[in-house]
């Protein structure tokens, strides 16, 4: 196993998921509720986390949607 591997499926917590999204914890979880933001998968009966894979690629789903990706630099 590579440890690119390892990485790409490290676990987060809703504090790094909110800086590195830009959105509150209520709104993570309306848009997870909507169908449109990764789902948290529950390490305890109190702690959930997030797939930092899951996390990048809703990231760079949002960026696409916008012009400025698109534009050609």
């Amino acid at each position: 196993m590579s440890s690119e591997g390892n990485a790409s499926d490290r676990l987060v917590k809703l504090d790094e998921v909110k800086r590195r999204v830009g959105l509150g914890k209520s709104m993570i979880y309306r848009l997870i509720q909507e169908g449109k933001f990764p789902a948290p998968y529950k390490v305890t009966p109190l702690a959930s986390r997030w797939s930092d894979q899951e996390i990048r690629a809703w990231i760079d789903e949002v960026k696409d949607g916008f012009e400025g990706k698109r534009r050609k630099i």
